[in-house]
């Protein structure tokens, strides 16, 4: 008879969740559930295993009235199609939010790779990228546009989050000016690339290591994927929050993803120069985005894990910033950095 750890709260959603567990087709005695992963969302992750087979599984809680199982559900399907490894989706509850997913293991990415692996795992999570883009192409169509205004929106996180809420800073009417400068010069860019099936959350954590190294990666968190832009997804990995490698090795992966994207007929060979501008671009958007909903997940949430990731993400805004900076907008940015937001933020990094 399956039931919940002590460790976990007793909470109504959770002996809902066992009691569906319970009447499970693919579990037929399910041990006792642990907490298997947490993530920056209101989804909750359990992991249980079969006491007759053996099989560990991943039961999902997404509340309705929070989280919508369908993308998960329709993507994961899509990606599986592709040949993409992905929890793939054995049972499903949609009215009560629930899953019973495949268990990808607990070996992520960033815990995985070290110097001796990073290159070759590198170049698999991105030939496994360009194979989403490449082969998502009708998959794109049905996904929701990552448009101007949601590029806006998750800009305005940084604003309203980092600046107003973890600095207590609030633009007067001349640094509004600038700051929406910023944002229109990374829209602008984010909105000339080509599109392509965005997973719009490509990065170590969210990508998993089989369990004996044998070069398999599974790919999780893609419930949100948009048609976007198309180096989104490569700088969200090369240019990792949680995570920082030599710009030497950065580099070379970046280019080691262009040439790919050259063969796989997503980009022609002469644009090479154009496309450093658009990963370089879409990576300050990314990172802008990011800072403001660490800063959200402290000061709404109450989740303090993610505020010694804003120091990391901030540098890699003002580092591309400065090779940038006569574009409109960037000026500001880059002063109001130096002036006020590193110096204020570089105590995070002992934060959590």
């Amino acid at each position: 008879m399956v039931s919940g750890s002590s460790t976990l709260v007793k909470d109504d959603r959770l002996q809902a969740l066992i009691q569906w567990l319970a009447t499970s087709q693919q579990v037929s005695k399910p041990t006792q559930l642990a907490p298997a992963s947490a993530d920056a969302s209101f989804r909750r992750y359990f992991r249980t295993q079969d006491a007759d087979s053996g099989r560990t599984y991943v039961i999902m809680d997404a509340p309705p009235d929070k989280e919508d199982t369908g993308p998960f559900v329709r993507v994961s399907r899509q990606l599986d199609d592709m040949g993409i490894t992905v929890p793939r989706v054995l049972e499903a509850d949609e009215e009560q939010g629930f899953l019973l997913l495949t268990d990808l293991g607990q070996t992520t990415f960033l815990s995985g790779v070290n110097e001796d692996s990073a290159d070759r795992l590198y170049r698999a999570a991105l030939q496994t990228l360009v194979r989403l883009q490449s082969q998502g192409m009708s998959m794109a169509e049905g996904l929701p546009a990552y448009d101007a205004a949601l590029l806006d929106r998750e800009m305005t996180l940084f604003s309203d989050w980092l600046l107003g809420e973890q600095l207590q800073w609030s633009l007067t009417d001349s640094e509004r000016q600038g700051w929406h400068q910023v944002k229109q010069t990374l829209s602008q860019a984010a909105l000339a690339q080509p599109t392509v099936a965005v997973h719009r959350d490509y990065h170590s954590r969210n990508l998993m290591l089989d369990a004996d190294d044998q070069g398999g990666l599974g790919v999780l968190d893609f419930q949100d994927a948009v048609k976007g832009p198309l180096t989104y997804d490569a700088v969200s990995l090369l240019r990792d929050c949680y995570v920082r490698w030599p710009d030497e090795a950065v580099n070379e992966w970046r280019r080691f993803y262009f040439l790919s994207l050259v063969e796989a007929g997503l980009q022609a060979r002469r644009d090479w120069d154009d496309f450093v501008l658009a990963f370089d671009l879409m990576g300050m958007q990314r990172h802008l985005k990011a800072a403001g909903i660490f800063a959200r997940l402290w000061h709404r949430d109450g989740k303090a894990g993610y505020l010694a990731d804003i120091p990391n993400t901030l540098s890699y805004l003002y580092e591309v910033g400065q090779l940038y900076a006569k574009r409109p907008g960037m000026r500001w940015l880059l002063d109001a950095l130096e002036s006020r937001v590193l110096p204020e933020c570089d105590a995070l990094r002992e934060a959590g």
